[in-house]
């Protein structure tokens, strides 16, 4: 088994996850040509698995089903995403070319977002948890966000977080400006940053890694509640609250 990013569009990654006779998963092909020039070199999809609707994660099925008619597609409960073969929702558990996966609702960035666990360890994220980032609030509310990102947190700390950007250098200036004397995050920037500069992905990231060094998934930090705190003129009232700031903040912050 292996697991490749192809790249597609500006910053974004589709997923395969592949085993060694080059059948494929593929996780949110918003663009068919990374795909369909996979194939050309072996790679050959056995089945999609798409986390929101967003067209840089779901644009690329009708070309994909029009190659392949009958490849299974794994989505959420959700008309924006009319191609799906294979309606999945939380606590929803299958298996795709040998692989086991769980299905985690993770509303937040969209309504129906979701996440998929499996596949010997792999987390496919879509845009709800980034590398040291977490996903803008376009449908959901921070309560939500903030119980999804708690769910992903509660995962085992090994678990390789693929998500769908590559944010991890733009998001690591961000969680320096809030948790500065963070050393696991001096690190983990200074390693994403050997890896842009020979041409690498930053991701997957483990598990465990977010957990030290995301500000989203470290809202209950000390390090990272002052800072909210100087932020607000006070104390957050709660978590919820103590996340939305975070949000805000990010919104708006320029390195």
């Amino acid at each position: 088994m292996r697991l490749t990013a192809l790249p597609a569009f500006e910053d974004n990654y589709i997923w395969a996850l592949v085993d060694d006779d080059g059948n494929a998963v593929i996780v949110d092909p918003g663009d068919a040509a990374p795909v369909l020039a996979a194939s050309e070199l072996g790679m050959w999809p056995a089945g999609v698995l798409v986390t929101h609707h967003h067209p840089d994660h779901a644009g690329g099925l009708a070309a994909l089903r029009e190659r392949w008619p009958t490849l299974p597609v794994f989505a959420p409960e959700d008309a924006r995403i009319p191609l799906a073969s294979e309606r999945v929702g939380e606590g929803s558990r299958f298996r795709l070319n040998g692989w086991e996966f769980d299905v985690l609702a993770v509303p937040g960035h969209t309504l129906s977002h979701i996440a998929f666990h499996g596949g010997n360890g792999h987390l496919f994220c879509g845009d709800t948890l980034f590398s040291m980032g977490c996903g803008r609030l376009f449908e959901g509310t921070p309560s939500q966000m903030l119980a999804s990102l708690d769910r992903l947190a509660s995962l085992p700390g090994d678990t390789a977080v693929c998500c769908g950007h590559e944010y991890t250098l733009a998001n690591a200036a961000f969680a320096r400006a809030v948790d500065p004397a963070n050393d696991a995050l001096r690190r983990r920037t200074e390693e994403a940053q050997a890896m842009r500069h020979a041409g690498r992905p930053t991701l997957p990231s483990a598990l465990s890694v977010e957990l030290d060094t995301n500000p989203f998934l470290r809202v209950d930090a000390p390090a990272v509640r002052e800072a909210i705190a100087r932020r607000l003129g006070r104390a957050p009232a709660d978590r919820v609250e103590a996340f939305a700031e975070l949000r805000r903040w990010k919104d708006g912050f320029r390195a």
